[in-house]
């Protein structure tokens, strides 16, 4: 059954250069009971169904890393079964690559390749060298270090005078040379590492980190499509300032007018309690007066339907509030999902125990987050952990009769989480 078709958000920014560590196939075999070699195997048959998806999914250069400048201390079998597996790789790729106009590319070094490999890359690379619509670069035998002296020694082997080099120059005797796309956007790797070990040193200069715990086989297009997401959602300056408009709110106004919110949320109608929610709009995404009374109707009605757990009512009514906030501050997220992920927020708060409730809110909270405001995951942490322990406050209060304290720590909390909140994305 062939899968759906990869589909990312309207305003979804794409990396044009994504760079991959594919982590992980000999500990993903082992941990089933199977031959280490198996599970390069799978991590070569993801490989090839990544490389269609990036395509499928907009991304124009995919460097795939398969082997290193020093990954010539593995066993000779092991060694052996790669540099077969590489060029069933190329074969079972190079069809679909001349089809899409894909550029098929090596990295990395010739001599120490054996000669059935090098004869295969060779092929593929006379057969795609004109192709224009994507890159696709295979980095085997390569080393960041290694890229670079080599750049190196091939300028001194050209005689280039010290008075020409400098970056443009130098770029050109690089292994990415003449590629439109030869800085990396998008760095992933899998199976829990957290290091670059050298892939592509001078091209990674300004490329954002995306960490995956699963190891590479399991590492899905779906996952890709989600490490495109958390991408796009981050603010790259690339060492100048930020032109994207900031967020004015006042913190501690924020928590005060959100608690005072929380504390009326239980009356379905009344003008105090829609006074509250124009305060709080106005606040808290900086809206007109007459914007913040269309918005408030719109989450005041929300809320009303999520009290009697109509969450399908709920959520739509969320969805033009959503729609009228996108439309007004500018931002990149979709109403769709903002309101799916705020019923989902509402329903773990009311279903979940106490001792649930903490780490749902979290979760919940952070991919919110991360969707509205468009910081990654990893970004939106500190401000749900806050918002969590605030909502626990909350529920705290409401149990034991309204209770001042715990009403106390909430908007303290509260305030914690809206002065993160605005750090993270002001």
């Amino acid at each position: 059954m062939p899968r759906e078709k990869l589909t990312l958000p309207r305003g979804t920014k794409i990396p044009n250069h994504i760079a991959i560590i594919p982590d992980g196939n000999r500990r993903w075999a082992r941990a089933r009971g199977i031959h280490t070699l198996k599970g390069h195997k799978a991590g070569f048959d993801r490989a090839v169904e990544l490389a269609r998806a990036a395509r499928e999914l907009g991304v124009h250069t995919v460097t795939l890393w398969g082997f290193s400048t020093e990954n010539w201390d593995r066993t000779p079998e092991e060694v052996n079964y790669l540099m077969k597996l590489y060029v069933k790789l190329i074969n079972d790729y190079l069809k679909e690559a001349k089809k899409d106009g894909v550029r098929l590319v090596h990295l990395g070094r010739r001599d120490r390749l054996p000669g059935f490999l090098l004869k295969k890359i060779d092929e593929a690379v006379e057969e795609t060298k004109n192709n224009k619509n994507y890159i696709a670069n295979l980095a085997i035998d390569y080393g960041g270090h290694d890229d670079i002296i080599r750049a190196t020694k091939q300028m001194i082997k050209d005689k280039v005078p010290a008075r020409r080099v400098n970056k443009k120059l130098f770029e050109k005797y690089l292994d990415t040379k003449d590629q439109p796309y030869p800085y990396v956007d998008l760095l992933i790797r899998s199976s829990g590492e957290q290091r670059t070990s050298g892939l592509l040193m001078w091209q990674m200069e300004y490329a954002e980190m995306f960490w995956e715990s699963d190891h590479f086989p399991d590492f899905t297009p779906d996952k890709l499509k989600g490490a495109i997401l958390d991408y796009s959602r981050r603010r790259r300056r690339f060492g100048g300032n930020d032109v994207e408009e900031h967020f004015k709110f006042k913190p501690e106004v924020a928590a005060k007018v959100e608690v005072n919110w929380w504390r009326l949320a239980n009356i379905p109608d009344g003008t105090r309690f829609r006074d509250y929610a124009i305060e709080h709009l106005k606040e808290q995404w900086g809206l007109s007066k007459s914007l913040a009374k269309d918005a408030a109707k719109l989450m005041i009605a929300a809320t009303i339907e999520g009290e009697k757990s109509k969450w399908d009512k709920a959520a739509l009514k969320l969805r033009k509030f959503y729609r009228l906030i996108k439309d007004e501050v500018k931002l990149a997220f979709e109403p769709k999902v903002a309101a799916s992920l705020e019923v989902n927020l509402w329903q773990r708060i009311k279903s979940s125990s106490d001792a649930q409730v903490q780490d749902e809110v979290e979760q919940s909270t952070k991919k919110l987050l991360a969707e509205v405001y468009r910081i990654s995951d990893f970004q939106a942490t500190k401000a749900a952990h806050l918002r969590a322990l605030a909502t626990v406050e909350r529920r705290r209060a409401e149990l034991n009769g309204n209770d001042e304290l715990h009403w106390a720590k909430a908007e303290d909390y509260l305030q914690k989480y809206y002065a993160a909140l605005k750090d993270r994305v002001a």
